[in-house]
């Protein structure tokens, strides 16, 4: 080649260098964040005992919250949250920002924001057998078929949707019947898919395929909580006349919440006083301790009596005064 033929070839080299470095640079900027947040939620991991167990149990709250908010995309409040109790890196706020973008996008019936995600992730998506990506085309092609655009329609299956064939053959052969309905059909099988609420779900196979990709729960931590909680506490007695009024299950409010939840079994369950073996019930009330240490009433005011009502946890050795006690609801 001429001498300037050999330029122009080593000034495009140059160029394509020049932004492979950039984007190592990048990669590299976001591996070194991402390992200093492992770094320090498994110091936070690490700074769990006993001795400061409602403190770290506090900060477990703080982080369902925002965790809470992130999934319902209010990205602005969950941000300021995290930011007042300074757990920024224990939260995954950037994720769910990259989650947020792609959900308006989809809203909007904008569909290119989320082919690209895909494409981005299509090696693990693959590994999943992902079909949102599919799901994504379809929707385009019925998009072209609800403007009457045959002759568009027939490139873009030919282009994009006859390579699923392999993989969603029957879905592939449905969708391919939308050819002979129009928009307004009233064939089940084919309005469903010319309905508006589609886009909805889209959006909601999306956020599955997201927190598949993530290792994130469908469902967040603080429903999750909140339906095992109301599990154990979800009594036959409670619906029976004889709730009492320490039993949150004496307000409407918590019935209603756990209409759908299935009824906790205590029929055969006992709870023994670490101190005396004795059981613990109605009669012999709980007492916890400031550390959540719980024993029996009658051992605990036994250990008082003569000691300036002073109680020492014989698990953990911590002292406390009496007036310190708080009561624990038994559900028979």
């Amino acid at each position: 080649m001429s001498g300037d033929q050999a330029v122009t070839k080593l000034t495009a080299a140059v160029s394509k260098l020049r932004g492979l470095k950039l984007r190592l640079e990048e990669r590299n900027e976001i591996e070194t964040l991402q390992l200093q947040r492992c770094r320090t939620r498994l110091d936070h991991l690490g700074t769990a005992s006993v001795g400061n167990l409602k403190e770290w149990n506090d900060m477990k709250l703080k982080r369902i919250l925002v965790d809470y908010f992130l999934r319902k995309c209010d990205i602005v409040f969950a941000t300021k949250l995290a930011e007042t109790y300074n757990i920024q890196d224990l939260v995954d706020i950037d994720v769910f920002l990259e989650a947020k973008e792609i959900i308006d996008f989809l809203h909007n019936k904008e569909i290119p924001p989320a082919l690209a995600w895909c494409a981005e992730n299509r090696i693990r998506l693959n590994k999943f057998k992902s079909k949102f990506e599919f799901h994504l085309r379809r929707q385009e092609f019925i998009e072209l078929l609800r403007i009457d655009n045959l002759s568009l329609a027939v490139d873009y299956a030919q282009n994009y949707l006859a390579p699923w064939g392999a993989t969603f053959r029957e879905e592939l052969e449905h969708v391919m019947g939308a050819f002979a309905f129009s928009v307004n059909t009233e064939c089940e099988t084919y309005k469903v898919l010319f309905e508006e609420k589609q886009w909805d779900y889209l959006v909601e196979d999306f956020k599955r395929e997201f927190h598949r990709l993530f290792g994130i729960t469908n469902e967040s931590p603080l429903d999750i909580h909140l339906q095992a909680g109301l599990t154990v506490l979800k009594t036959l007695s409670c619906y029976e006349g004889n709730c009492p009024k320490e039993d949150p299950f004496s307000q409407a409010g918590f019935r209603k919440l756990a209409e759908q939840l299935p009824f906790s079994n205590h029929r055969s369950s006992k709870l023994i006083c670490y101190i005396s073996k004795q059981p613990m019930d109605h009669l012999n009330r709980p007492l916890v301790l400031p550390n959540g240490y719980a024993y029996s009433t009658m051992a605990l005011l036994s250990m008082a009596v003569g000691n300036e009502n002073e109680i020492t946890c014989p698990r953990t050795g911590d002292v406390c005064h009496i007036s310190e006690l708080v009561f624990a609801h038994i559900i028979l």
